[in-house]
């Protein structure tokens, strides 16, 4: 099969025709198994129900239909007994609930015609190629197709089975906009391929019914007819699904999906217990604000020739306020040091100068009137300083209610048995193991080459294996005492040695 003249030679040989040898090229090789057979121990009851999630989100139908067709709910709960369906099959016309299915059937064709061309439209926005399990469309859509409100999880349905995908499965027209989607991939397709062929008709059970915009097979199904689910082993964690660009937030996203989280380490920090916050974001503008105001007061006064004719509420910016450009880093020198140095830019739209000047003017009167008196006056807290209190203040009462409320959600969920976190969302260290990426630790750096072995922390490494080699050595201290009371005991010993040599150098030198 390498070559033309190869293929050409093994047919003359084996007498057969072009397209008999490549059929034979693609027979089946190995064990064929039997037919499959489906055993029913008892019979399949098929209903005609309306959906539960009836009708669509935003849909409005008339209030008592609605409660007409949700009667017909109640009855599925009315036990069979399977020894009266074995003796004789009974027709029943008034319990049978068509009357309320075709009040269904009515509001689910004025919704079609109503909603049809927009289903269209976005199934054109989102899709850019049409593949197996999305909605049909242009040619392949056909009058009477089934849309997604008109199926519900439970629903036996009859179909045919049309694509066979090796690593996403089959997919099967039930006579909906959508083709049904059963799951199976990889080795599993070994013997269900002998049962399950294209073209065939199955019947399958509708397992879930999912938003189309956000999975990529809205119809998840299983065979019923043939039952294939002893031959699946290896089934989908969870159904594939689309991720857009407006999706930053993954927690968000798998929540959406119903996948749990990814699990990360445990903070172990205990939000409740935490100082609460007083700082509030706006203090620091309003501080900002404030030394403009009053460094331009200053000027106001020291300059007055400056400012002559002019009101002071008539000043206006310089040059064009940019408000992006607003802080500028620069470097500046203090005693021939360099530090940085930050500039603040802000326009004199956003000063209130006017309340400012009185406000000195006041001060100033007060000032001159304590003089008089022979009194020293002295300012306690200015306008701005004081709406900086009272902005704190409110951000240390939202901190404290915050926790309050904290506090209360926690004994509530204590006191009903409920995960304190999102159950899966965080885990201990020993779940990770040893020599997890840590983009702070400086090991997994490009340019590191190890510890020094100079470093203070290589040099209680070494003292640290060198003891305890020196402790393994006495197996009986491991059996006899604790490990802090073997340190206690060496720390004797080595005393009294010292002890022991400093007399023996006494006694030398005595005879000396």
């Amino acid at each position: 099969m390498l070559s033309p003249s190869y293929r050409s030679q093994k047919i003359k040989e084996m007498g057969l025709t072009e397209d008999e040898w490549y059929m034979k090229q693609f027979e089946i090789k190995g064990e064929i198994p039997d037919r499959l057979e489906t055993e029913w121990a008892s019979p399949l009851v098929i209903r005609q129900v309306a959906p539960r999630d009836w009708p669509p989100r935003g849909w409005e139908v008339d209030r008592e239909e609605l409660e007409f067709i949700r009667e017909g709910h109640k009855l599925q709960g009315v036990r069979v007994n399977l020894e009266d369906l074995e003796n004789g099959v009974g027709v029943d016309e008034e319990n049978m609930c068509l009357e309320r299915y075709k009040v269904f059937l009515k509001q689910y064709e004025e919704w079609v015609e109503a909603n049809k061309d927009r289903l269209e439209e976005e199934s054109y926005e989102e899709d850019q190629n049409y593949y197996p399990g999305r909605r049909k469309r242009g040619k392949d859509y056909k009058e009477g197709m089934y849309e997604l409100p008109f199926y519900y999880p439970g629903q036996i349905c009859e179909g045919k089975v049309t694509t066979l995908h090796l690593h996403q499965g089959a997919f099967v027209d039930v006579g909906g906009v959508h083709d049904g989607w059963v799951p199976i991939k990889r080795n599993d397709w070994f013997w269900i391929r002998h049962h399950i062929k294209v073209g065939m008709h199955v019947i399958v059970e509708i397992l879930a019914k999912r938003d189309p915009y956000r999975f990529r097979f809205p119809l998840e199904m299983r065979f019923v007819y043939p039952n294939i689910d002893h031959l699946i082993f290896n089934r989908f964690e969870f159904p594939p699904v689309f991720h857009r660009d407006e999706d930053t937030n993954l927690d968000e996203l798998r929540r959406d999906c119903g996948r749990p989280p990814v699990p990360r380490r445990d903070p172990e920090d205990k939000p409740e217990e935490e100082p609460l916050l007083s700082n509030h974001p706006y203090v620091d503008k309003l501080w900002q604000i404030h030394v403009a105001e009053q460094t331009i007061l200053d000027d106001w006064e020291a300059n007055p020739e400056k400012y002559k004719g002019k009101k002071i509420s008539e000043l206006t910016d310089n040059e064009d306020f940019d408000e992006e450009n607003s802080i500028e880093y620069t470097e500046a020198y203090h005693k021939k040091t360099v530090l940085p140095k930050v500039i603040l830019k802000t326009s004199v739209k956003e000063l209130d100068l006017e309340a400012a000047l009185a406000e000195r003017e006041f001060h100033n009167k007060l000032r001159m009137e304590a003089k008089e008196r022979g009194e020293k006056y002295k300012i306690t807290k200015l306008r701005r300083n004081i709406e900086m209190d009272e902005y704190d203040l409110l951000h240390w009462r939202r901190s404290f209610e915050e926790r309050e409320a904290l506090i209360r959600d926690i004994s509530c969920r204590r006191a009903l048995g409920l995960p304190l976190e999102e159950p899966g969302r965080y885990k201990p260290a020993s779940f990770f193991g040893k020599d997890q990426y840590d983009p702070e630790n400086p090991l997994y750096r490009y340019d590191y080459w190890g510890e020094p072995k100079n470093s203070e922390k290589s040099k209680q490494e070494r003292i640290t294996e060198i003891h305890n080699k020196s402790i393994v050595g006495k197996g009986n201290v491991w059996y006899e005492m604790s490990y802090e009371d073997a340190i206690a005991q060496r720390m004797q010993m080595e005393a009294r040695a010292k002890e022991r040599e400093a007399r023996s150098g006494r006694r030398s030198r005595q005879r000396s």
